[in-house]
């Protein structure tokens, strides 16, 4: 029985661990795990870390083939290089908010691992991070990362789908190389920079979606706003990107097998960012119309709130000079309506 194996108790500061060690417990006074600490440790099955750790050294536990998770404190910052690497049995790691780098090659070959939930506080995923990880399925990247690094999930055999958020920036070379499970690129708002052979090897993909454009469009469209549609079929008309029913939008994957350099991609980007310049630009419109009608209803609720003060004031007057004879001035309640408003009252009607 495992739970039946007492604690080892690791100090740090060059600390000596015994190869055939099982389990683990760090001195909360660790705040670095060395360099290649736990290096080989094959049967090293249980690790429970310290609040207060900060760093995780370069293969600090790198061969732990019997390692099965890993929970990291949020104290910690920094993966090292190579550090999980070759631990063919870890399925479950818990990554929290405060970790700010998963250094290269930090997950390669961690064949059992299934999902993985990158922080927020993540920026850059190094090169070959999670390279040959061939059972991960379920990867979550959160707003706030920058950067997938070369071949960061290169060998990822199993992942069937990717969402990029906003922030991701670019993509490095090899990212997705050999991915063939992976059928779709989601991208929550805008267009990464990739390079040419990025997706190499991903027989299965098909195309990149962009769900929240895409709905943003249709909004508009079915709106009324049909010039808005024919300013994104001029670049629908250059044959990289797609528009397919009311506003969906998507790149075809042949786009990336054509675009084989940085530049070729660049127009591409290019394109798409002038459709999105389009959409912010009819967004604003209608705000605007919007934002111009709660002035125009604020004056009129204003005036006709002065009228019934003034009503009433000529009304006790002409009660004390008994005049019976009274006359509304409708001029006074008239107030002249935007153009902008006329406009989008008449496209929607």
């Amino acid at each position: 029985m495992m739970n039946d194996v007492p604690f080892y108790e690791y100090q740090g500061n060059g600390h000596r661990i015994p190869k055939d060690v099982k389990r683990v417990r760090f001195h909360p006074s660790v705040t670095k795990i060395d360099d290649e600490a736990f290096n080989y440790c094959k049967r090293l099955r249980q690790v429970v870390f310290n609040e207060g750790l900060q760093t995780i050294g370069g293969r600090a536990f790198y061969g732990c083939k019997s390692l099965q998770s890993i929970t990291l404190p949020s104290t910690v910052t920094e993966i090292g290089l190579c550090a999980f690497q070759s631990c063919g049995e870890l399925r479950k790691v818990v990554l929290n908010e405060g970790l700010e780098k998963i250094d290269q090659y930090a997950f390669y070959g961690c064949s059992s691992l299934e999902s993985i939930t990158i922080p927020s506080t993540v920026t850059d995923i190094e090169e070959g991070a999670f390279y040959r990880c061939s059972g991960l399925k379920n990867v979550v990247l959160n707003e706030g990362l920058k950067k997938i690094g070369r071949g960061s999930f290169d060998g990822c055999i199993s992942l069937e789908s990717i969402t990029l958020p906003s922030s991701v920036e670019e993509i490095g070379d090899y990212g997705f190389l050999g991915c063939i499970n992976l059928r779709e690129v989601v991208c929550i708002e805008g267009l990464p920079a990739i390079g040419p052979s990025t997706f190499s090897g991903c027989s299965a993909l098909e195309r990149f979606t962009f769900p929240n454009i895409s709905s943003r469009l249709d909004a508009i469209i079915q709106a009324g706003l049909v010039d808005l549609q024919n300013k994104v079929q001029q670049y629908v008309n250059h044959g990289d990107i797609e528009c397919r029913g009311g506003g969906t939008i998507y790149i075809p994957v042949e786009v990336t097998r054509r675009t084989r350099t940085r530049d070729e991609w660049g127009i591409v980007q290019q394109h798409f960012r002038q459709i999105a310049n389009w959409i912010k630009y009819y967004e604003i419109k209608e705000g605007t119309t919007i934002f111009e009608l709660a002035l125009w209803k604020a004056k009129m609720d204003q005036q006709v709130e002065e009228d019934a003060c003034a009503r009433d004031r000529k009304k006790a007057k002409m009660n004390q000079a008994g005049d019976t004879n009274r006359r509304d001035d409708r001029n006074v309640y008239r107030v002249d309506v935007p153009g902008p408003v006329k406009d989008t009252i008449l496209q929607y009607l």
